[in-house]
Order: C-alpha cells, then structure tokens, then sequence
C-alpha cells in the first residue's frame, strides 16, 4: 500500500513516540574519553586547536577520569607527552613515565573506571615517527620490540587494555606474545586495526606534540581509497589476538566500520578524531551550527554504522546530556 494509506509521519508526530520506536541509541557506555598526560604538577595546557582540551599532568588527569567516571563514561585511553625524547622513544617503556603513573592513579582513585593506553612511537621519538628508523625509513621490524617494551610497561602499571596505533606489520600478534609470556593473558588488544593516513589528525599533532620532523606516514597509515586492504588488515589483527578493532577516523569511514561489524561480527571501536571534533567545535563557537545537535548526530551516525565504542572528545559533556 502507499500514500495515503501509508504515512510514515504518523511515527514522527511528536518526540514521545519518536524517542518509543528510536532504532539507535547512544548511551554512556558507547564512550571513550581521549587524554593527554604531561609532567609536572598542577598542569592543564590549553590545545589551542582543540578548544576545550588540554594537556594535563598526572594530579589533573586523575581529577578528569573520576569527573568522566561520575558522568557515567567507562573508560579512558591515555596519550603520553614525555619531558625527553630520544631516537628510540625510550620514555614509551619508563615504568616511572607520565602514562604509568597516571594508570597507577585512576586505578587507585577511580577504580571502576577502564583505563586504555596508546601504544605507539610518535609521541616519544624526536623524529615524530611512529617507529625506529633506519635511513628515513621506519624499520618495521626494529620497531615491534619497542611497542612490547611500551606495551608491557603499560600492563605492569595496570592498564586493562592497549591499543597498538602506530600500523606497524604483525604489531598485535608480538605485542599479545609478549603480554601472555610475561603473566598478562588477561590485559585486552584494541588495535588501530584501518587506520588511515588522514588529514583530520592536524590537531592531535598539537596536542601529543607527535608532528614528523620530515615527510609523512603514508608509507605506513593505509591510503584513504582502499576499503578491501582495510578488511584485510582486520583479519590480520584478529588472527593475531586482537580483542577489539578500530577504524580511524570515524566520520569519512562510515562504510568501513559498517563493513567490519557486518563482515567479522567483533567489538568494534571508531575514533572521532582530532579534526572531526574541532570542526564541529569551531563552528559551534561561531555561532554556524548548534554545536549540541550536531554532536549528537555525528556520534549517533558512528553507533548506526555499527561501532560499539567511540573514542571521542566530546565524551563527557555527551554522556552527561544522555544522563540528564
């Protein structure tokens, strides 16, 4: 049957009956909540690219997490911005690192609450590169030892999941190696299985102070056109120990993440990055969008596409407006 007897309006009448036949739903549980960790005491730096997000230092950090906790957002994924940086990025496996210690506090003080650690090079190396070098090369191999250092120092101070971002080949099957050989069987794989070489990082590279000092990492990172390497690299990660895959960035890879859920049926986590936040920030600043409603339409677009976690900026003021 079609018009009139068929009015699909009928069910959009009013919000009651919208918000009764609603086929996705956000909720709290969906979110992950991005931090920056420097050193110091009493340290919150402003992003400026990222209004409303700031480096913090541990004592800062941990005032978040129990903020983000109590807003009803589950866990938290931590970027480390080290004092000292070195060829290696040695300060990625120093047990005594501003990451370590932070995981030491949120577990102590904030105990509920997941705590999820990047595991990668760029934030640690003076180069900016996610891995060691040989030439101006990153030496795919040398690196997969650095990344089990970093990972395993993350277990040790009680981080409940990492998550290898750095795109590196047969990363997640070292790093799970190296975790199961040492006692940890029980700390969890989220890996940046499709991660692409994009253009929306350009404010994260200020905020992990992470910027390569020479060419890119598109030798690396997949290339944004390639949606069937992308489920190979999936297979791959899960084949190796995966617990959860990510695609990043989430909003122009929708079909991606859509395909993933539907094509290997696992936990699936998308990353609302960097430059999809302060676009939506920016413009809601000036006054060109209303920056609530469109937030809520990108996150909800990510859950439809079928992600189960969203890392994203927006994480708490989101899960308190779910809440309210």
């Amino acid at each position: 049957m079609s018009f009139p007897i068929n009015r699909p309006r009928r069910l959009r009448r009013t919000e009651t009956i919208r918000r009764m036949i609603r086929e996705t739903r956000l909720s709290p549980d969906n979110l992950i909540l991005p931090m920056f960790v420097c050193a110091g005491r009493g340290v919150k730096k402003a992003v400026t690219s990222m209004p409303g997000v700031a480096q913090m230092s541990v004592d800062n950090i941990v005032a978040e997490a129990r903020e983000t906790w109590a807003a009803g957002v589950p866990a938290v994924i931590l970027f480390g911005i080290p004092e000292r940086k070195d060829a290696q990025g040695s300060e990625a496996w120093n047990d005594n690192g501003e990451v370590q210690r932070a995981i030491r506090e949120i577990k102590e003080r904030v105990p509920g609450m997941a705590v999820i650690t990047d595991v990668c090079m760029c934030e640690y190396t003076d180069h900016g590169h996610c891995g060691a070098l040989t030439g101006n090369d990153v030496d795919n191999d040398a690196t997969l030892e650095l990344l089990t250092r970093s990972a395993l120092s993350h277990a040790r101070a009680g981080a409940d999941i990492v998550a290898p971002s750095d795109m590196m080949d047969g990363r997640v099957g070292a790093i799970r190696s190296a975790l199961d050989g040492n006692g940890f069987n029980h700390v969890a794989i989220m890996a940046y299985s499709a991660k692409f070489a994009s253009a929306f990082y350009g404010p994260f590279r200020e905020a992990a102070e992470s910027a390569p000092q020479f060419g890119d990492r598109r030798s690396y990172q997949m290339d944004p056109p390639n949606g069937d390497e992308a489920m190979r690299e999936v297979a791959l990660d899960l084949e190796e120990g995966a617990d959860i895959v990510m695609v990043k960035p989430a909003l122009p890879y929708l079909d991606l993440i859509w395909r993933v859920k539907h094509e290997f049926n696992v936990p699936v986590a998308a990353y609302n990055v960097s430059g999809e936040y302060s676009m939506i920030r920016a413009a809601g600043i000036n006054g060109w969008i209303d920056e609530e409603r469109a937030t809520m339409e990108v996150l909800t677009s990510i859950k439809r596409a079928g992600a189960d976690l969203i890392l994203t900026y927006f994480a708490k003021e989101v899960a308190r407006k779910l809440r309210a």
